[in-house]
């Protein structure tokens, strides 16, 4: 049986779906993306490895809770709870960066990085809620374009704030902002009307044993498996490079700080576009291929940037924004399509919380390989970024298996809607 068609969603829904990811890209792009790593390294003295050791500390938490929440969204049959505590969470905690020293900013940007993510796994499953099966990878396209635009909104602060005021204002800012955009979503996004399960609540003591049962049950759903699997290795090189772009545009290539807020802009103008392409296409040709496409631009783009530090071809650094902006739109929008095809509506939340351990191991992985490579090994950063191809290429190898075409649920797959 397949999902039913009977749900049609509110434009004002909508609306606020897509402005919650304009409020989140505020603090992805603005915080952990751009100012944050260049603060800690440049401004505070600290290490590449600092930050890492930051964000593996939030993922390892993420990992933890992000099953228990997705199925605890499942039982109760509500999402916008999840996202609204941890929407708050965040926001306060981007409120204090740069205020309190060093280590006092590193533990409130993993108690940041804790809430975005835990607010993400909501966020994405509520996919089914502002779409139909005809406009899910329309509507997708368009939150990831959308949201987007709170990258220049990131990017324009720190162009205003940052020399005069410093980075505790900026930031400050960017949470507030982050608050504003998000508000609506606390509100207006009606979510379909599903069961409450009977039974106690998953306790988050038996996370360990429920993400194991998680994992078994992938195994029941063609290509889920496959595909969390293959997620693991593209999100870990798409993270680190995020993570880690504006350090080593500043470092690798000699950029200046305007050159490097440039270089973010022209990522975002391609990211933005790369998201509604994908968006589109992703209705038309479906998730697999738009998906593969986003790869390959990627894997593209890391070549570059190998290259230009490897010769010191600066002049083409340009490209980089250009061609990884592109493919991180083309994947935002097209991925949680995917996921979302192929899950039955019944799981959607705990698959979900799956969905987001994959990325949080990856994301915790990622950058502790690269300052294994970068610092550990001696390396350097060149080697860092040319290690992250592997990645994205074991990534495009392993969904080559995994079909997208729409599945025929069981009764008992679709049960979570009253």
């Amino acid at each position: 049986m397949s999902e039913p068609n009977t749900w049609t969603p509110e434009r004002l829904s909508v609306v606020s779906w897509v402005l919650y990811d304009l409020a989140n890209t505020i603090f992805v792009l603005g915080v952990v993306s751009r100012y944050f790593g260049v603060w800690v390294v440049e401004d505070q003295g600290g290490r590449d490895w600092h930050v890492s050791l930051a964000v593996n500390l939030a993922m390892i938490v993420v990992i933890v809770v992000a099953p228990w929440m997705g199925a605890r969204s499942d039982h109760f049959g509500r999402r916008r709870p999840y996202l609204v505590a941890n929407t708050i969470m965040t926001v306060a905690a981007t409120a204090t960066l740069a205020s309190f020293g060093v280590v006092a900013s590193l533990a409130a940007f993993v108690v940041g990085q804790i809430g975005l993510n835990l607010g993400s796994i909501a966020y994405d499953a509520m996919l089914p809620d502002v779409s139909t099966t005809e406009t899910r990878g329309r509507v997708s396209g368009i939150g990831v374009a959308v949201g987007y635009v709170g990258s220049f909104i990131a990017v324009g602060t720190g162009l205003l704030l940052l020399e005069p005021y410093g980075y505790a204002v900026l930031f400050r800012t960017q949470a507030a902002l982050f608050l504003l955009f998000a508000f609506p979503a606390f509100f207006f996004i009606r979510e379909r009307p599903r069961n409450v399960l009977g039974g106690a609540p998953p306790a988050l003591s038996q996370t360990l044993p429920r993400l194991r049962e998680a994992w078994r049950r992938t195994r029941q759903y063609e290509g889920v498996t496959r595909f969390l699997v293959a997620r693991f290795f593209y999100t870990d090189a798409m993270n680190t490079v995020f993570i880690f772009v504006a350090i080593f545009a500043r470092t690798e290539m000699d950029f200046t700080d305007r050159e490097t807020d440039l270089l973010t802009i022209i990522g975002i103008v391609m990211a933005l576009i790369g998201a509604l392409t994908a968006g589109r296409l992703t209705d038309l040709l479906g998730p697999r291929k738009t998906l593969h496409g986003a790869l390959y631009l990627w894997m593209i783009g890391i070549a570059l940037a190998v290259v230009i530090g490897v010769t010191g071809a600066t002049e083409f650094g340009w490209l980089i924004g250009a061609i990884g902006g592109a493919g991180l739109g083309a994947t935002a929008a097209t991925d949680r399509v995917y996921m979302t095809r192929i899950s039955p509506p019944r799981h959607l939340g705990e698959f979900y919380g799956l969905y987001a351990v994959v990325g949080r191991f990856a994301t915790l992985f990622g950058p502790l390989a690269w300052a294994l490579i970068a610092d550990g090994l001696g390396f350097g950063r060149v080697a860092a970024i040319g290690s992250l191809l592997l990645f994205f290429a074991a990534g495009r190898i392993i969904l080559n298996k995994v079909s997208d075409h729409p599945r025929q649920w069981a009764t008992g797959d679709l049960d979570s809607f009253a």
